[in-house]
């Protein structure tokens, strides 16, 4: 028994190792609080697996005038640029100036078949188209009107 093979003893060493211990995990690092800068914070909620919508209102729903409508006006042979005016206000939330001159002015123009139907366009657009460029559009937020006046009475 004097002779031990080679092998077995380096089988019978090697089991007599010990194991060094598993490392530590590094320390975790608490990241500091930030103050969050309101003008970049977009608040969302997710709508699907890959979807995020933002909670902040569209641009036509703070704006109105931005809308974007289409409609065709209803018995467009008898209908005038006021009576085209007034059915693209509708819904918008605005109506027309109460000036008797403006509305009478409109409501004696006949509606050009081109303006049959409006749209896709944003409401301001369609409101400018429909009272032509000798018109300047102002709308007055408070009352939710929308005003025209003349641009020659400008000059």
């Amino acid at each position: 028994m004097s002779s031990i093979h080679p092998l077995l003893a380096c089988l019978v060493l090697a089991g007599c190792v010990s194991n060094p211990a598993p490392p530590s995990p590094p320390p975790l690092i608490q990241p500091e609080p930030q103050a969050v800068d309101r003008d970049l914070f977009v608040p969302v909620v997710r709508s699907g697996r890959y979807t995020l919508v933002e909670l902040t209102p569209n641009a036509a729903a703070q704006d109105l005038l931005l809308q974007i409508i289409n409609v065709r006006i209803p018995d467009p042979q008898t209908a005038s640029v006021g009576d085209a005016m007034r059915y693209a206000l509708l819904h918008s939330g605005y109506a027309l100036c109460p000036d008797e001159d403006v509305i009478a002015s409109f409501n004696a123009l006949p509606l050009p078949a081109a303006h049959y139907h409006l749209g896709p366009m944003l409401l301001g657009d369609a409101l400018q188209m429909l009272a032509g460029s000798a018109w300047g559009l102002e709308a007055d937020d408070i009352r939710r009107q929308v005003c025209f006046t003349s641009k020659e009475s400008l000059s």
